[in-house]
């Protein structure tokens, strides 16, 4: 018997459903819980035929350690299968919200990343193979259930993968101290994928290069730089910001 552990939250098992149904040994919903959204992941669920199981608001909780689980806890194969950023792209209903780390090496920088990834709503975290942390116990265990509900993409070539994404549509920006022009003048209310390097590093020349602009983050005190994660968050959520006044 394959080992399994649990995933929970729309996001992670409407995409796993989607793009790996077999991998599923059955889902947990609240029974109490009959919305749109917990319809559509039922109809999923069924189409792919998935095992559903009505568990009880304590259960679910203790299943997840308190987590928030959205009402929705599911069984998998601890086996994953490889996501492309193809995939996540296929999958999207709305503008993309990506984040790029270009050099972040650090588990705990990695953990937290994952985790305003999550908080921000963002798609995916992406990284090069050649110069980023892998996702190990550590990082998982800092992002705090975000390594489940946020895919994290490692690709080969970085600068190619943001080519990629560019002649799909996605404007990529990168965060840069330098840059003449501050993250609330940048229009971030389309498709978008912020690319952000190591606190002290900064962006690659060849990532730098690629980006279609550059922005940076208002700096009034004596420090020089923020921590990735801080950073990650002051730009993902000033895109949040302006989509929600564009919205109304």
């Amino acid at each position: 018997m394959s080992e399994t552990r649990l995933i929970h939250g729309f996001h992670a098992i409407t995409a796993r459903l989607r793009r790996s149904p077999e991998s599923f040994k059955d889902i947990h919903v609240a029974g109490e819980r009959h919305d749109q959204r917990m319809r559509d992941l039922l109809k999923l669920a069924d189409a792919a035929g998935v095992r559903v199981i009505a568990t009880d608001a304590a259960r679910l909780d203790g299943m997840v350690g308190g987590a928030r689980h959205q009402g929705v806890v599911a069984r998998v194969d601890s086996t994953e299968r490889y996501l492309t950023l193809d995939d996540v792209m296929a999958t999207l209903s709305g503008p993309a919200l990506l984040l790029v780390l270009d050099g972040v090496t650090d588990p705990h920088n990695l953990g937290a990343c994952l985790r305003v990834a999550d908080a921000a709503g963002a798609h995916a975290v992406v990284a090069p193979k050649d110069r980023a942390c892998g996702l190990n116990a550590t990082a998982i265990k800092v992002a705090s259930g975000a390594a489940e509900t946020v895919p994290y993409l490692m690709v080969t070539n970085l600068a190619r993968s943001l080519r990629a994404l560019q002649e799909a549509g996605v404007w990529v920006v990168g965060a840069a101290g330098e840059a003449e022009k501050d993250i609330y003048a940048a229009d971030q209310r389309g498709p978008l994928a912020w690319v952000l390097g190591a606190e002290g590093g900064g962006l690659r020349r060849l990532t730098r290069d690629t980006c279609d602009e550059l922005a940076r983050i208002p700096m009034v005190g004596s420090v020089e730089s923020l921590n990735v994660s801080v950073a990650a968050g002051i730009c993902l959520f000033e895109t949040r910001r302006q989509r929600a006044r564009s919205d109304g």
